[in-house]
């Protein structure tokens, strides 16, 4: 069997005024943080429970806070200084590897492990997002060109992906559609994050 893919999180620290920003108007930016506090440690639960090895590039405070937040059981680097296009290529590796966001309330498992199969098989691996983003990209071997100029934070980075993947001749594989919770809007459909804040 082939070896399982570095799961890698990218994750600020649950500071008010610092993370979960969009969520302010909502919730403040205490309420905002707390949201934040709960989803990431959610998702860190989640990806260890998938059996692969789990790594959170962190930023907002140093190793030592993030190891008291999230527990043992999962490496531990600072993100690099920079945009997202270049913290995901310092991130990057020439094995298989999934990135994911900690902004995805209905991530499960199941997904996780279908993600980690997927790339068995296929090239690329792509969670869609409902906004037109994605909740996690996966490759066999590190791919640059499918991270500079990219479009973050609009509609068209799911299709752009696709685009480029084309162009490469790269195989992809689809994951079911999920939300993420970015924007006050979002929250109507997890009331159950508004009472954590």
């Amino acid at each position: 069997m082939a070896a399982l893919p570095d799961l890698v999180l990218f994750a600020k620290y649950p500071l008010p005024g610092y993370a979960k920003t969009r969520l302010i108007p909502a919730l403040g930016a205490e309420g905002a943080a707390k949201v934040h506090r709960h989803l990431a440690r959610r998702t860190v639960d989640t990806l260890r429970l998938s059996g692969a090895p789990v790594e959170v590039r962190f930023a907002g405070a140093d190793k030592a806070a993030f190891e008291a937040w999230l527990g043992d059981g999962i490496s531990l680097i600072e993100q690099v200084e920079g945009d997202l296009t270049e913290r995901l290529i310092d991130a990057s590796r020439n094995h298989p590897h999934i990135f994911f966001g900690a902004d995805t309330p209905d991530l499960e498992v199941e997904v996780v492990h279908q993600a980690i199969r997927a790339l068995e098989r296929h090239d690329i691996v792509i969670g869609p997002a409902e906004d037109g983003g994605y909740y996690l990209i996966g490759m066999r071997e590190e791919r640059p060109e499918l991270l500079r100029a990219m479009p973050w934070s609009t509609e068209h980075v799911t299709p752009e992906t696709r685009r480029r993947c084309d162009a490469l001749g790269l195989s992809v594989a689809l994951l079911p559609v999920l939300a993420d919770c970015d924007r006050p809007e979002d929250l109507d459909r997890w009331p159950e994050l508004v009472r954590l804040a």
